[in-house]
């Protein structure tokens, strides 16, 4: 018998594709009532499923999915009051949902970080079609800290390779060379 390995369900029956002019959604916690919802405006960027232990996975998924979004296109438009900071202590300031637990956006306050400017969000948590899918899978080692087997991983990575995202136990390399780009030039070596 060979098991099919889950990897986030919204990938896990292949991705949906984007939507041509595609305008931005409402982002909802999976509260029953009372809902915090987030407008996005635009499209995201980067969308990508994320291995690492800091990031909001749905129940059963090895792996969260991730983009990002201009900061001036993100605000909470319902029930502010419920959102709380997950981990003061980390670079990305996540805010989730008091009640049911759900991410909502997640925000880099260091104006020296790379991506200072930008939103984290879940495009999942809209009911809106359209999004840019996800195109890679970032930190996949990183599942085994969260439980996941380590004699397994030649299989999740033959999945996310069947699904159309490339493995990496980091970002992708576009990202990768953004944020050593930025480096440089704070640095003063590229001019």
């Amino acid at each position: 018998m060979n098991d099919v390995v889950n990897i986030h369900p919204a990938v896990d029956n292949r991705v949906k594709p984007v939507a041509a002019a595609f305008s931005g959604g409402t982002l909802s916690c999976a509260c029953s009532t009372h809902k915090v919802e987030v407008a996005v405006k635009g499209q995201c960027s980067h969308n990508h499923v994320c291995g690492c232990t800091k990031c909001w996975k749905p129940e059963g998924a090895l792996f969260s999915q991730v983009a990002v979004v201009s900061r001036d296109n993100v605000s909470v438009i319902a029930n502010e009051d419920k959102l709380a900071i997950v981990d003061s202590n980390a670079t990305i300031q996540r805010h989730a949902c008091k009640e049911c637990g759900v991410h909502m956006y997640g925000r880099i306050e260091n104006k020296e970080h790379p991506f200072c400017g930008l939103d984290f969000i879940h495009t999942e948590r809209s009911n809106e079609n359209g999004w840019a899918p996800p195109k890679f899978a970032a930190f996949v080692s990183s599942i085994i800290e969260s439980g996941a087997s380590p004699h397994n991983m030649g299989a999740v990575r033959a999945r996310l390779v069947e699904l159309g995202l490339p493995p990496y136990d980091c970002l992708s390399p576009a990202l990768m060379d953004a944020i050593a780009t930025h480096t440089a030039n704070a640095n003063g070596v590229l001019q």
